[in-house]
């Protein structure tokens, strides 16, 4: 039995709020069992650098844990003047799952900038910010064309991710702390509606696994997604409604 009595290929509860920021384009606060992140989509008429005069637009990500997201109060980072690696890894992470699913020649010469802030870390806090960011980013680009700043939205589908792992009871779908911290192996999945592949991360902790053992992985990752997509989707749906 899994710490949290959940079956291996249960999610824990999944809840996304959308509208928590209020002066952010496009915002959703997702809680996935005891996870939650802050996702805000902030929309600017400029794009960085190498971009100007492309015609091509930008969607990237900044990634932040509260000190007391944690068991442990943490160091803010900006009190030591530099983001670790961990943090660089992420939202570049969490970047690189949403221009997958943009279409940013469509977008034009527009920036979104994804600030996923961790309120509380039960494990899993990347998919979830994965998950939430789609959510903020499809809530601002609705609003740009609502004010006809865009004629379209300019997504070419959904993306979410969730992780998996191999402990005591076998492979095992939404890690949380107690799972992931004594896993035998860890893997996130990131993934589209449409049965694609944007990125998979997986690591052996301790010996390495097989083809058969990541196969069963891969498919409750898919278990997972799904429902993810359906909870993307209810939001939008909710906040589009209003």
């Amino acid at each position: 039995m899994r710490p949290s009595g959940r079956h291996p290929n249960q999610m824990r509860p999944v809840v996304i709020e959308t509208g928590v920021s209020h002066h952010a384009e496009g915002s959703a606060l997702i809680r996935i069992g005891g996870t939650e992140v802050l996702c805000t989509a902030s929309v600017d008429n400029r794009v960085p650098p190498f971009l100007r005069g492309k015609g091509s637009g930008w969607v990237t990500a900044e990634y932040g844990m509260l000190p007391r997201a944690t068991h442990n109060r943490g160091t803010r980072e900006a009190s030591t003047g530099k983001q670790s690696g961990r943090t660089q890894e992420i939202q570049r992470l969490i970047g690189r799952s949403l221009r997958a699913v943009t279409d940013l020649n469509a977008l034009g010469e527009i920036s979104i900038t994804l600030d996923c802030d961790v309120l509380n870390a039960d494990g899993g806090t990347r998919c979830a910010s994965v998950t939430g960011a789609w959510v903020a980013l499809r809530l601002a680009l609705g609003r740009l064309v609502a004010n006809r700043v865009l004629s379209q939205v300019p997504l070419h589908g959904q993306v979410a991710a969730v992780s998996c792992g191999l402990t005591e009871t076998g492979a095992v779908l939404d890690l949380d702390y107690a799972e992931d911290s004594a896993a035998a192996a860890d893997t996130n999945f990131v993934l589209t509606a449409d049965n694609r592949i944007v990125e998979i991360q997986g690591t052996a902790e301790h010996a390495p696994f097989t083809q058969e053992q990541f196969e069963a992985l891969f498919s409750l990752a898919r278990i997972g997604v799904s429902d993810l997509f359906a909870a993307q989707n209810a939001a939008i749906t909710a906040a589009e409604s209003h």
